[in-house]
């Protein structure tokens, strides 16, 4: 699948990640998904809510967070479509733990951060029999509209 990203969204989420730095930084992703092409059209962090002395390595959304960004989702006139988490000092890749905690059908977006500086941003997609992620393209510049 291909996300699109604007670089000043994608900036805003690897900024997280170096503020977070060494710990976990979290957020939901907001946008519009076709199927076949997922935009992203904003990103809002919100607070890691582990127990602090395991957030250099796990993340943790409340319900409250989720139902505060299903209503920013529809304040917004978007779709909630994914969480974007940084991997202080590790690769941009899903762990075990993420994919224990993933949810088919939203997308994620994972930013290394390497002594405080963001390398790199992948994006993924849960299959929908759990069992692996997907690698999705992650096309930096002018979303696509997609009909609008």
């Amino acid at each position: 699948m291909k996300i699109f990203i604007r670089p000043e969204e994608l900036r805003d989420i690897e900024e997280h990640g170096e503020k977070a730095y060494p710990n976990e930084g979290v957020g939901f992703l907001f946008g519009r998904d076709d199927g076949n092409e997922l935009v992203i059209e904003a990103a809002r962090p919100v607070e890691n809510r582990r127990e602090t002395e395991a957030q250099s390595n796990r993340y943790e959304v409340s319900p409250q967070d989720f139902m505060w960004a299903e209503g920013e989702a529809e304040r917004l006139g978007m779709d909630l479509i994914g969480v974007f988490h940084s991997h202080p000092d590790h690769p941009a890749q899903p762990s075990q733990f993420d994919l224990d905690h993933a949810m088919p059908h939203f997308s994620y977006l994972i930013s290394s951060i390497e002594k405080g500086q963001a390398t790199v941003t992948r994006a993924w997609q849960l299959q929908a029999d759990r069992e692996i992620f997907d690698e999705g393209t992650l096309v930096v510049g002018v979303a696509r509209t997609m009909g609008r």
